[in-house]
């Protein structure tokens, strides 16, 4: 079978565009690429461009060094209030061993009387005697004086009545017996005295 020779390509001419004409783009040019990337301008600063700290910074840095010393404070106040506790349990300590003291030379006095008790009775009180009144002293020098006066006016700051009795030689309202003293005066009080005063008509 007769072979027809094969006919040459024809070469396509690209005829100049006239000027002015809008050249349509080529194949190359539509392929999907990368975004343009976006050119920062003098409003808009770049990413780059260092600005000034955020307000949020400076309050938490301030919060903090609030914190900071309300925490200083509140460990200061706690070891004042423990510092003031020893101070006052030591001056506890010392008043006590103070007034505890004072009463050593009555104790002493009481045992001498007791080992003479065999002796002669009248000794024996009198020795009782003269300890309660060392005993009235020392609670004089603490700031607790005794009070068992009777022919006094009825003071109920001082006195506490346990009974009334009629007596026509004294004022109504009078003290005429102390049953029990009282020791101190006003704040310093240890007790009021226990009395018995004349019936008021």
């Amino acid at each position: 079978m007769p072979r027809h020779p094969q006919e040459p390509e024809r070469a396509t001419s690209v005829e100049p565009a006239p000027e002015g004409a809008v050249r349509p783009p080529d194949e190359d040019s539509l392929q999907p690429g990368p975004p343009p990337r976006p050119q920062a301008t003098n409003d808009e600063p770049g990413p780059e461009a260092a600005g000034p700290a955020p307000a949020v910074d400076e309050h938490t840095a301030a919060m903090q060094e609030l914190e900071d010393r309300w925490r200083r404070a509140l460990a200061d106040l706690d070891n004042l209030r423990k510092r003031h506790a020893r101070e006052l349990e030591r001056e506890r300590t010392v008043e006590r061993s103070r007034t505890a003291a004072a009463f050593l030379p009555v104790l002493d006095n009481l045992e001498l009387a007791l080992s003479h008790a065999d002796a002669d009775s009248g000794a024996v009180v009198e020795g009782i005697r003269a300890v309660r009144d060392q005993a009235v002293n020392v609670l004089e020098l603490l700031g607790y004086p005794r009070h068992a006066e009777t022919g006094v006016a009825f003071d109920p700051a001082r006195h506490e009545v346990v009974s009334v009795v009629d007596d026509p030689d004294v004022e109504p309202g009078t003290v005429v017996q102390v049953l029990r003293p009282g020791y101190g005066d006003g704040d310093r009080q240890l007790r009021p005295a226990t009395v018995t005063v004349a019936k008021r008509e």
